[in-house]
């Protein structure tokens, strides 16, 4: 095809937005024109696109027509499922007679999501008997996990995909833990007998083939991370939901040790090596264990003596062990390489993070953890990911980077930095450059929404209940005739609020941890009068357009807690620096929060309702306008009575049209 018959970006996008359903919108204009210019020119984007612009075409159209291969990375299930099942196949059907070629796409996740045909069949090495043990005959066929395996074994031979996530309904973790392997566990398709069948064999190789791959965050990371190519080559990355990459890459490079994974550990390996190389093992793992029964939570940032001899032990133990692993082979152990494969995972893992510890880098942070039910744990973790991310993130590709909420306090400039890049337009040699594009959204803000800061309650405090909050709270959910979401800064808030509305008013309220969220979420949307409690992590769940979410309510600026580990000693390094540490890590924290939960309210063109902020620091501190001007430019206010009338009016108005 010469260049004088290529199809425009305006006809390309006029193609798919018309396949999928939808209506061209100005912002999404604008995005499809900003991602084909950085694709083109091989430079760096970050685009923030509100809630309705359609970014997923505004991405798709432009890197499927570049030509060359494209990987998607996403945070969520949703969007990865969305764009798989719904956006690309129609994008790509809309656009095949106009590009005059057909680009493929495929989805690639890390392998413990696939279902493992050796485990299924061969068995799972178990810790506590020679060989294998198998999990059907053992598990009760009435019991749930007995069931959830001979569902597993009937699917097996049904499924194309072995991707746990097209299995309807779902299983317990512990029982697809019996059907699945890490990337260090599996035997590898050259050795595996069920090798030529593997499932997540099979999605590596449709993803080499495709044009375009979805994937998730995680697996992004640990391509980058770990040196190890799990991803295919590529010439341009699209980063969706790019506000949680950072948040993703920290996970994956954050090592943990428990007391339960270091005695796993020793069981694994003592069925494989010398009674030496175990007893020494089992001797560093008990010295662990009766320091951790010890460990009180908080960061170390200096290891302790003792912690430091029971560390190097594990460590000099374990290396010891994989060498003694490597170097013999036990025929009586009934498939050994699977057992040994299990062993090897096991112990790397503590070796890795017992000598990254000792090795006490200053980019690192140290920290125990205590848990309820789980008991201690020792963990660490990078202090900044910024030059990793733009080390192996921006220097071999074209890389675009889209979410609702990438601009904080007003511009791009925080996250950026949060990614390794520098202020636009200042960046050189050590810092790639990069362009900022706000393409707006479809919505009128003023117009739809409030945003009301209640200016007269007390200042939250780090503990105790805020009984002028409650009563403030139960106040707005009666005037809006229940329709509310509640997002709390913990657990504890999230079930007192709940507690004291259900004894106060009558209208129903659900509670997270209750049911599943899924369940939560369907049950909110279908009662317009129920009202929706829960933490941080509901945040970014609740897609519920309509008059079921009339109301969003948060209970107080979602600053860090003061005794984060990783947090505060992020901001005090940008302190030492010579920066200032709180408002760029914890008031950066809270306003990309804020700006999610915000989101939350305005889903389509005709909602319209109230995002009220139960804490006056945001009507009265210094930094109240800086977060303030990261959320969507609602009406603001701090008049009670007002937004009382306001809700009043909104609720009645639903009712009319029978909502």
């Amino acid at each position: 095809m010469t260049a004088s018959s290529s199809p425009s970006l305006t006809d390309l996008l006029h193609a798919a937005v018309t396949a999928v359903g939808g209506t061209e919108r100005p912002g999404q204009v604008t995005m499809a024109e900003a991602v084909a210019e950085a694709v083109d020119g091989d430079s760096h984007l970050l685009v923030q696109a509100g809630t309705g612009t359609g970014k997923s075409l505004g991405y798709l159209v432009p890197a499927l027509a570049h030509g060359e291969r494209v990987v998607v990375a996403t945070a969520t299930l949703a969007l990865q499922r969305q764009l798989v099942e719904r956006d690309l196949p129609r994008t790509v059907d809309a656009l095949q007679p106009l590009l005059r070629r057909r680009p493929q796409f495929a989805m690639l996740k890390g392998r413990s999501n696939y279902l493992c045909l050796h485990r299924l069949h061969e068995g799972v090495p178990q810790d506590e008997e020679e060989g294998l043990f198998d999990p059907f005959e053992a598990a009760a066929p009435s019991s749930k996990l007995g069931k959830d395996l001979l569902r597993l074994r009937d699917w097996a031979d049904e499924t194309e995909t072995g991707d746990r996530d097209d299995l309807t309904p779902g299983v317990s973790d512990r029982a697809w833990s019996q059907v699945s392997v890490t990337s260090r566990e599996c035997l590898g398709a050259s050795k595996c007998a069920y090798g030529a069948e593997c499932f997540a064999e099979a999605a590596r190789e449709r993803a080499k083939l495709a044009d375009v791959v979805v994937t998730n965050h995680a697996l992004l990371a640990i391509d980058a991370i770990e040196g190890a190519p799990v991803l295919p080559g590529h010439e341009v990355l699209i980063v969706d939901e790019a506000h949680e990459l950072v948040s993703r890459v920290t996970g994956v490079a954050t090592g943990e040790l428990t007391p339960g994974q270091v005695n796993r550990a020793v069981r694994r390996a003592a069925k494989l090596v010398d009674e030496k190389a175990a007893d020494a093992l089992q001797t560093a793992a008990e010295s662990f264990e009766r320091l951790m029964e010890l460990a009180l939570p908080g960061r170390l940032e200096e290891i302790p003596e003792d912690l430091g001899y029971a560390l190097m032990a594990l460590r000099d133990a374990a290396r010891t062990v994989i060498s003694a692993i490597g170097n013999t082979r036990d025929k009586s152990v009934q498939d050994e390489d699977a057992v040994r494969k299990q062993a090897l995972a096991s112990v790397e893992n503590i070796h890795a993070v017992a000598e990254r510890i000792t090795e006490g880098s200053e980019y690192d942070v140290v920290w125990y953890e205590r848990h309820d039910r789980f008991g201690a744990s020792l963990r660490v973790a990078p202090l900044s990911v910024s030059g990793l991310l733009r080390e192996k993130l921006f220097s071999e590709r074209s890389v675009v980077l889209t979410s609702a909420t990438l601009k904080l306090g007003g511009d791009f400039n925080g996250v950026a930095a949060s990614l390794g890049l520098a202020p636009e337009g200042t960046g050189g040699a050590e810092s790639p450059e990069w362009k900022g594009v706000d393409v707006g959204s479809p919505f009128d803000y003023p117009k739809q929404g409030i945003l009301y800061v209640a200016r007269h309650l007390s200042q939250p405090g780090r503990e105790g209940s805020r009984t002028d909050m409650l009563d403030e709270l139960a106040e707005l959910v009666q005037a809006a005739g229940g329709r509310t979401l509640g997002l709390f800064s913990s657990m504890r808030a999230a079930q007192a609020a709940a507690e004291e509305l259900r004894g106060r008013l009558d209208v129903p309220i659900l509670l997270q941890g209750e049911e599943t969220l899924g369940e939560l979420i369907r049950n909110f949307a279908a009662d317009a009068r129920t009202c929706l409690f829960g933490t941080l992590s509901l945040w970014q769940g609740v897609d519920v357009p309509g008059p079921s979410c009339q109301l969003v309510v948060m209970d107080r600026v979602p600053f860090p807690r003061p005794d984060d580990p990783l947090m505060s000693a992020r901001q005090k390094a940008v302190e030492e620096a010579g920066g200032n540490g709180f408002m760029a890590v914890a008031a950066t924290h809270a306003a990309l929060l804020m700006a999610q939960g915000a989101g939350r309210l305005v889903r389509a063109s005709g909602d319209r309702g109230v995002v009220a902020v139960l804490d006056p620091r945001l009507a009265t501190a210094r930094y109240g306008g800086f977060l303030r001007s990261s959320l969507p430019d609602f009406w603001y206010t701090t008049d009670r009575n007002q937004v009382r009338r306001s809700l009043a009016a909104i609720d009645e108005a639903a009712k009319a049209e029978g909502r």
